[in-house]
């Protein structure tokens, strides 16, 4: 039981952890915008919002297979 539990806790951990850096890069995007430090008029704001989103789900990847990697071994 006690083994299960550590399993489940670990699971966990990855999954929050792998989903962190796609959050925290959505999270920049609201903050961003909440405090109106780029408007719709800020130049190439476009490309920069891609450019964190994309930042942020290939760091979730990365983090991802490092953990997938670790369970195969």
């Amino acid at each position: 039981m006690q083994k299960s539990l550590k399993l489940q806790a670990r699971h966990a951990f990855e999954v929050i952890a792998a989903f962190a850096p796609w959050i925290a890069s959505m999270f920049v995007l609201y903050w961003l915008e909440s405090e109106q430090i780029w408007t719709t008029a800020t130049p190439h704001r476009g490309k920069i919002s891609v450019a964190i989103l994309t930042l942020g789900m290939s760091a979730s990847f990365f983090v991802y297979s490092y953990f997938s990697k670790q369970q195969t071994k």
